[in-house]
């Protein structure tokens, strides 16, 4: 049975379902820019150490995670049609 939201079959990659702002060249590039301009503005360490750490956290969930379970799930549903 066809999934009604894609009914030519799901996107080989998962960054084709996203916007422009979504894609990974923007999440790299804002990922860099919010502990620079933490450092910038501010000049506490402590700060923009929280701001990178949350930023790898993102990077990880986002480039890393979440492209793979997208991969697992059309894999899945390759196996499942006949």
């Amino acid at each position: 049975m066809a999934n009604p939201e894609f009914p030519a079959g799901p996107p080989e990659r998962f960054w084709q379902l996203k916007p422009w702002w979504c894609q990974p060249w923007s999440i790299l590039t804002t990922g860099i820019a919010v502990p620079l301009a933490s450092w910038w503005l501010l000049h506490w360490w402590w700060l923009t150490a929280a701001s990178g750490l949350a930023v790898l956290l993102w990077w990880w969930l986002f480039l890393v995670q979440v492209p793979a379970e997208w991969r697992r799930m059309v894999e899945s549903q390759a196996n499942k049609t006949p």
